[in-house]
C-alpha cells in the first residue's frame, strides 16, 4: 500500500529523472549542432576560400585532399544531424574524431601557434560529450520501451 511519502518520492524520482532527460537531450543538441554547424562552415571555406587553400599548402596536403575533406565534412554534418542508423552514426563519430586528432598533430607538426592547435582539441571534446549523450539518450529510450 502507498503512503503518502512513498507517493511523494515516486514523483519527486519521477521529475528527478525527467530533468535528467531534458539535459541529456539539450547537451546532445547543442554539442552536435556546434559540430554540425561548424564542420559544414569549414566545408565551404575549403572550397572557397583562398585562405584555406594556402593552409593546406603550409600544411603540407594536396589539393585534392582539401576537396575530399570539405565532401567528407560535408556529409558528416549531414549524417551528425540525420535521423540514421545507430552504424552511421557511430562511424561519422569516428571520422569525426580521427579527422581533429589529425588536425592537432598537423597543426603541431608545421610549428603552428597554440590557438591552432587547440581547436581541434576544443572540437575533439565537443564531439565526444555529443556522443557520451548520444548513447545515454538513445540506451535511455531503450529502457522506455
Amino acid at each position: 500500500m502507498y503512503t503518502t511519502n512513498n507517493l511523494q518520492s515516486n514523483i519527486v524520482s519521477f521529475v528527478h529523472q525527467k530533468n535528467k532527460m531534458k539535459s541529456i537531450k539539450i547537451t546532445y543538441w547543442a554539442t552536435t549542432s556546434l559540430v554540425a554547424i561548424m564542420m559544414a562552415y569549414s566545408s565551404y571555406a575549403y572550397l572557397t576560400q583562398d585562405a584555406m587553400l594556402q593552409a593546406f599548402h603550409h600544411l603540407g596536403y594536396p589539393d585534392y585532399f582539401r576537396v575530399e575533406l570539405a565532401i567528407a565534412k560535408l556529409i558528416g554534418a549531414v549524417l551528425l544531424i540525420a535521423p540514421v542508423a545507430t552504424r552511421i552514426k557511430e562511424w561519422t563519430y569516428a571520422g569525426f574524431a580521427l579527422t581533429f586528432i589529425s588536425a592537432f598533430i598537423a597543426h603541431t607538426a608545421s610549428g603552428d601557434p597554440v590557438n591552432f592547435r587547440i581547436m581541434p582539441l576544443i572540437f575533439l571534446a565537443l564531439v565526444i560529450v555529443s556522443y557520451l549523450t548520444y548513447h545515454k539518450w538513445k540506451s535511455s529510450a531503450i529502457s522506455k520501451q
